[in-house]
């Protein structure tokens, strides 16, 4: 790819009112290190139907995170939405997928990466699955900060100074959303340079803590229902509720849309 190409915005797609970027995993990966190579940072954000969601219905959130460099669909309904439309977007770009390849090209690349989030402990058990997996890795950092941190300046100074200590060109932020975002977005000013990445659990699934689901069913797009099985207290409402009217709603207009021109 140009280097024109690099510095230019992406495709979009609109999916239900929102955009998602039209890029497979591996532009991705690769737009990504021509930033980080070029010291530019960034911030991405992979909306599932659950973020696609409260973009579409919660305006203080789909305004915190317009300013997101890459935004990429992470769930297999916006996939089949966008083809329902007749803009197809390449691929699925899930943010759990995401994390494996981003520090394989930090270990090829010599880029640093802080981990931040998840359950107590999980983001050094992560930091140490990544290195065994890709020799080389810089992992410069890990922090799991407490609950209620968001409302604590302490805690919030702790992660600064931590990032500020390591300077990591890569932070993967596994706070769940809209948590993580709106983290990101205070601090991304400070670190201009660094890219960061709204993982939701995928530590957890990095360390085997949460089981993720296997390929076929990823691939038939329900990924949802292994997750529901594993915790149906905390997602039945989120997924079964609110996920899956939605899901028809913007298929449903996908293919509206698409009649309408």
């Amino acid at each position: 790819m140009s280097e024109a190409n690099y510095n230019s915005e992406p495709a979009r797609v609109i999916i239900a009112g929102a955009w998602v970027h039209k890029l497979t995993m591996s532009e991705t990966i690769d737009r990504i290190d021509h930033a980080i190579s070029n010291h530019t940072g960034g911030w991405v954000v992979t909306p599932n139907l659950d973020i696609l969601h409260k973009l579409t219905h919660d305006t203080d959130f789909a305004r915190l995170v317009e300013p997101a460099t890459l935004r990429l669909a992470d769930g297999m309904p916006l996939v089949w939405a966008s083809k329902l439309s007749g803009d197809p977007l390449p691929e699925r770009v899930a943010g759990s997928d995401l994390v494996w390849h981003i520090c394989e090209r930090a270990a090829e690349r010599n880029y640093s990466v802080f981990l931040l989030g998840g359950d107590e402990g999980i983001a050094d058990k992560a930091a140490a699955v990544l290195q065994a997996k890709y020799k080389g890795l810089r992992v410069v950092g890990t922090h799991c900060p407490p609950f209620g941190f968001e409302k604590n300046p302490d805690e919030l100074n702790a992660i600064s100074a931590k990032l500020s200590q390591s300077e990591p060109d890569i932070i993967l932020v596994a706070l769940g959303c809209p948590k993580q975002e709106r983290l990101i977005d205070t601090l991304r000013a400070d670190y201009p340079k660094a890219w960061f990445f709204g993982i939701g659990i995928s530590l957890s699934f990095v360390t085997g803590d949460v089981k993720r689901a296997p390929t076929w069913i990823r691939r038939l797009g329900l990924e949802w229902v292994h997750r529901l099985l594993q915790e149906p207290g905390r997602l039945a409402k989120r997924y079964i509720l609110v996920g899956i009217p939605f899901a028809f709603r913007v298929l449903g207009g996908s293919i509206l849309a698409r009649f309408r021109g």
